[in-house]
């Protein structure tokens, strides 16, 4: 596996890259690193696939700004825009779970040029999301505490990571919390949400993007603790080409670790039956 550093403005983002054919773009989310993908990632490559597979910015072995600022949309998008180039491609499939899915929506939405086909894993179109009703508000409550700086991190790590261990039921949560408290990247992944969202986005009116004109796959699994399935299925409604959607029973919202056999086999057929 290749291990490429790409700049964006004055941050490094490093990105692993395996594998010949087509380019797949995958974007993990919080609390993730790329690790997430790392048993999607052999089926794709033995499916015929390129895959590249980034530590998004303050995450993993990329750069850290301190600067909340600095994580705003616009340079997440422009951190994409910079992989693929630097990958030497016109266009990719992406494909996002989590943060990672707001962000290949938006990057869709202002970069289609980009973007051949999306797959959005969880997170919804950010329309739908916002506009998805009450049921999604009272799962959406932690929102509220990770945009305060310092509460979100001292809730995080109360009695233990109790929170991480038995509310988030990571699959892979002691490797989750050794990797957060490393170098800084417990306040750092918060520093998405402090960017991005504010303690009104539910009571004001949802943001206006450009519609999606590329195929589009949504994936959510009934277990998902975050998330309800209302705002997937609605996000067909911000897309003009084709939307699929696909809902995985009983398993929880760590898709690419907890279902990697059935996301894999989607994944392929979704990228092999359109165009």
């Amino acid at each position: 596996m290749e291990s490429l550093s790409v700049v964006s403005g004055d941050v490094g983002l490093r990105v692993r890259v395996e594998g010949d054919g087509p380019t797949v773009l995958l974007l993990h989310g919080w609390p993730d690193t790329s690790a997430l993908w790392d048993e999607v990632a052999p089926a794709l490559v033995r499916a015929g696939y390129r895959v590249a597979l980034p530590d998004l910015r303050g995450c993993g072995l990329s750069d850290k700004p301190e600067v909340v600022d600095l994580y705003q949309m616009h340079h997440l998008v422009g951190d994409v825009s910079a992989i693929i180039a630097a990958l030497d491609v016109e266009k990719v499939n992406l494909v996002g779970h989590d943060w990672g899915a707001n962000l290949a929506w938006a990057t869709t939405s202002f970069r289609p040029d980009l973007v051949q086909r999306l797959v959005a894993l969880s997170v919804g179109h950010p329309t739908a999301f916002l506009s998805s009703g009450l049921q999604q508000q009272l799962k959406s409550w932690y929102i509220l505490l990770f945009q305060v700086d310092g509460l979100g991190e001292k809730f995080l790590r109360q009695n233990d990571h109790e929170a991480l261990r038995r509310w988030v039921r990571h699959p892979r949560v002691e490797e989750v919390i050794t990797e957060l408290e490393r170098d800084g990247q417990m306040r750092t992944h918060l520093m998405w949400y402090r960017a991005n969202t504010r303690p009104d986005m539910f009571l004001t009116p949802a943001p206006v993007l450009p519609p999606i004109h590329v195929p589009t796959l949504g994936v959510w699994s009934s277990g998902d603790f975050g998330l309800g399935e209302s705002q997937m299925l609605a996000s067909a409604a911000y897309c003009t080409g084709e939307f699929r959607y696909l809902r995985l029973e009983s398993y929880g919202h760590w898709i690419p670790l907890e279902a990697p056999g059935e996301l894999s086999a989607a994944l392929i057929d979704f990228f092999a039956t359109t165009s």
